[in-house]
């Protein structure tokens, strides 16, 4: 065990600038993910900032039908709320299909999107890996390539960004509300997280010192209409191998307007504005949704490995596009 300091603010505010102020510190909410990471030793800080109990734990009304998730508020509370479950049934369902019930208990909504990538490379520090240290390579190319990425990955990373969570927030075009040392900010979420390039060790937009302090859902009459479906090894408590966020709006057996992303297949979670474009004014029928994700899936690269790589996660993504939305258009059907 490393030693390091541990600091308690007694506002946001105070906590920006203390994690700003020393670029070894890190904030601590939940600790669902950097609590794993110290005990691996995948991060070794010098500074922790406790942020429990400084966040919004109100999920507020915001005008006509859309909310406002304060960073505090647990992956379990936003997953029951009522509001959440009928105007976006697409974050409740991601939500519960990830971890535990226990870890959604702690799991905060301004943590669970910046969390890392499970490669098993970059936690085992024995190993190199451009996220975890710049420039020292990465030792999946070639490894153990069955739980990678197949969409943007760069020879320097091929991992994939782990949360449920933020690929249905991708879909619902939510916007991240951000304190830094500069003041307040505001982006679209799907803007926040980034593709590896030559800078792998760069998960976020973010710059150090800035924390998230509320997500907003913008009202969206189709993301009633909307579903999570997660394609893993086993039936709980692992990462999707594929996973495909949706919501449709779908009149007379043509889809007017669809918002679609993806998860388990890119550094960050992957909006398909391919697939969207291919959809709207499209019959609703498997020729339509199979033809969308192909037109998503046209630069797809799957990686070779020595467990025989990854390129099953192709036509399993197809499928599983296919299928949500075929059930999504089943449930409009008078």
């Amino acid at each position: 065990m490393r030693p390091f300091d541990y600091r308690s603010p007694t506002d946001a505010a105070e906590a920006v600038r203390s994690v700003a102020g020393d670029p070894t510190a890190v904030f601590l909410g939940g600790g669902t993910n950097l609590v794993d990471h110290l005990k691996l030793g995948v991060v070794a800080p010098g500074l922790v900032v406790g942020i429990a109990g400084l966040l919004s734990t109100e999920i507020e009304e915001v005008g006509s039908g859309a909310l406002r998730v304060g960073a505090g508020v647990s992956n379990s509370e936003l997953a029951a709320d009522h509001r959440v479950r009928d105007r976006f049934p697409v974050l409740s369902q991601a939500l519960l299909s990830g971890a535990s019930g226990q870890l959604r208990n702690m799991a905060t909504t301004g943590g669970n999107p910046l969390q890392r990538t499970r490669c098993v490379y970059f936690q085992d520090v024995t190993t190199p890996c451009n996220k975890r240290d710049p420039g020292s390579g990465c030792s999946a190319l070639g490894g153990w390539t069955r739980n990678h990425a197949i969409l943007g990955a760069s020879e320097h990373c091929i991992a994939v960004h782990p949360s449920d969570m933020a690929v249905a927030m991708t879909a619902l075009d939510a916007r991240v509300h951000v304190l830094g040392p500069d003041g307040e900010r505001t982006l679209p979420f799907v803007d926040l997280h980034r593709l590896p390039g030559d800078t792998p060790e760069r998960d976020t937009v973010l710059e150090h010192g800035e924390l998230i302090t509320a997500i907003d859902l913008p009202a969206q009459p189709l993301a009633r209409r909307s579903a999570y479906r997660k394609v893993r090894d086993r039936a709980s408590y692992a990462f999707a191998l594929v996973s495909v966020a949706a919501a449709v709006d779908v009149r007379d057996g043509v889809i007017v307007d669809a918002r679609i992303a993806l998860g388990g297949v890119a550094h960050a979670p992957w909006r398909a504005r391919r697939a969207e474009d291919v959809l709207r004014g499209s019959e609703a029928s498997d020729r339509s949704y199979l033809a969308a994700a192909d037109a998503e899936l046209a630069d797809a690269r799957p990686a070779e490995g020595l467990d025989g790589g990854n390129a099953f996660k192709i036509p399993l993504l197809r499928r599983t596009l296919a299928a949500t939305l075929r059930d999504l258009v089943r449930e409009d059907a008078p």
